[in-house]
């Protein structure tokens, strides 16, 4: 079990807060500003992504995955995900209310929380958790597993996150052995292991991602944990890949809405 012990330790460093910059400055990480139509970008920064560090190629290879990915308006218009994780669990997640059902075969265990106030409820074994220091415990554990099992499904679509410094690589070859346009993310102040960094590999003709290394600390030169991004498919209206290598994150499905006891009923 190597890979669930690993992903937990991830929990990736970019994955809590959401959204976006589009820039053309060829300066940009060499004090240059903002540019006045950004605001009008059809791909806008979240407010805390580090746009003076960030490379202006490196953020329009991220515009151009959004728009590969189906577009920021379909984005931010779909609902309600879910989706299989690696086997092990069933997450659930209205993006708009922030209500997030995760459901866990292995122990019988059911966490209804909500992302934005922290709240919710917890049933073990069929009987609901009602001891404030154990209900608080699982409660930190449910937001832990959707900021992991999150990221490792909609990774792409948050290359513009608060928090994010997107650098430019140049181009090398993926597992597969296919040239790509190399984006690292490193970050600061945000998420659980901020001292983290990936590299994601872009297709210059699909624009798609197509692989992500994951570096325990920035300052590594080298890593060994290297995990294919394949097998992307429509879901809505918008792209999404399933396939990690050894393992896979499967079920995967997007509705424009679901009866409000998903999220509410065990």
């Amino acid at each position: 079990m190597k890979i669930l012990s690993f992903t937990f330790r991830l929990v990736i460093s970019a994955s809590a807060i959401l959204f976006w910059v589009q820039c053309s400055s060829p300066t940009i990480g060499e004090g240059a500003t903002e540019p006045e139509d950004a605001l009008m970008s059809p791909n806008p920064a979240a407010e805390g992504f580090n746009l003076e560090a960030s490379d202006a190629k490196a953020i329009e290879i991220a515009d151009e995955v959004m728009q590969a990915m189906g577009g920021r308006k379909a984005w931010d218009d779909t609902r309600h995900l879910s989706w299989n994780f690696f086997g092990f669990r069933t997450l659930t997640w209205d993006k708009h209310s922030g209500n997030v059902r995760i459901d866990i075969p292995s122990d019988s265990t059911v966490m209804l929380f909500n992302i934005f106030s922290k709240e919710g409820k917890v049933s073990m074994k069929g009987e609901p958790v009602t001891n404030a220091d154990s209900l608080s415990k699982y409660l930190s554990r449910a937001e832990f597993i959707w900021i992991n099992d999150s990221y490792w499904l909609v990774m792409p679509f948050k290359l513009k996150d608060s928090g994010v410094t997107l650098g430019y690589e140049g181009q090398d070859s993926t597992l597969a052995g296919n040239l790509s346009d190399v984006l690292s993310l490193t970050f600061e102040e945000v998420g659980v292991t901020p001292q983290n960094k990936y590299l994601v590999y872009v297709d210059p003709e699909t624009n798609l991602i197509t692989q992500w290394d994951y570096f325990a600390d920035a300052t590594q030169e080298t890593t060994e944990r290297k995990y294919p991004w394949d097998d992307y498919q429509q879901y809505g209206d918008i792209m999404l890949s399933g396939n990690r290598g050894e393992r896979g994150i499967t079920d995967i499905r997007v509705e424009g809405s679901l009866p409000e006891s998903v999220y509410t009923e065990f």
